[in-house]
């Protein structure tokens, strides 16, 4: 954090509840408002530290006996795409990218419902509606965008949304907040690898530092993917440190 002085929002514990993500486990997590002029610098300071945004919340777990959950980020400068990243780079090389206001439309909708159907029927997610999906998208007090992965144009026409991101931008890299594609692709394959890179690859030329995934969780296959992108830095004992 920098000299310039915060007023600390107040936190809040949640009651314990089933963990989603490993079997037998409950989670608990501390959550804080963001509002006022402060939230930006705050949501940064806090992103930092293992808090992760969702509208006007930041949160982050605090399970008893338990610290699966890792926040993870990935150092642009170092990054070295491997052989097969490098193929999906070329791969989808022809997507238009489209940084858009924070606007959730009938398309992202109806993309986000096909990824969830087929990629998380049984997640906390797959019960949201249309009005959800546009609170996550339009409430936030920080500098975010929806990124759109569109096939090329045609006939002047925009081209297909065949992915998106809302993806908060920081002053020492990007959030990526939540993505989803269309998982009914054949020729699109590695749509979420792909996004990512995107990121990566576009937060290095603009000279950011970091690209933060959120958290991984070993032991858990939902998240393996996070540490296929190396170096990657994970959060531990409160330093952020390089991980195998």
């Amino acid at each position: 954090m920098t000299d310039q002085s915060y007023r600390f929002p107040r936190f809040f514990v949640t009651a314990p509840s089933a963990c989603p993500y490993l079997p037998g486990r409950t989670e608990r997590k501390v959550f804080a408002e963001l509002k006022g002029d402060d939230a930006p610098a705050m949501a940064e300071a806090l992103g930092r530290i293992g808090f992760r945004r969702s509208q006007n919340v930041v949160y982050r777990p605090s399970c008893d006996g338990c610290n699966a959950c890792i926040s993870v980020r990935v150092p642009t400068a170092r990054f070295k795409p491997g052989r097969s990243q490098k193929k999906l780079l070329a791969q989808h090389a022809d997507l238009d990218v489209h940084a858009c206001e924070p606007w959730a439309t009938e398309e992202q909708w109806a993309l986000l419902r096909r990824y969830l159907a087929t990629r998380h029927p049984d997640g906390g997610m797959a019960a949201m509606d249309s009005h959800d999906f546009a609170d996550m998208v339009e409430q936030s007090p920080v500098d975010t965008v929806m990124v759109e992965y569109r096939e090329p144009s045609t006939d002047g026409r925009l081209g297909r949304l065949v992915g998106c991101c809302l993806t908060d931008k920081q002053a020492d890299g990007l959030s990526m907040i939540y993505s989803f594609y269309d998982p009914d692709l054949a020729d699109r394959s590695g749509l979420g690898n792909f996004i990512i890179l995107d990121h990566i690859t576009r937060a290095a030329r603009a000279g950011l530092a970091f690209v933060y995934l959120g958290y991984w969780i070993e032991g858990c296959s939902r998240m393996a993917y996070k540490t296929k992108f190396k170096p990657v830095e994970a959060l531990i004992g409160g330093q952020w440190r390089d991980v195998e």
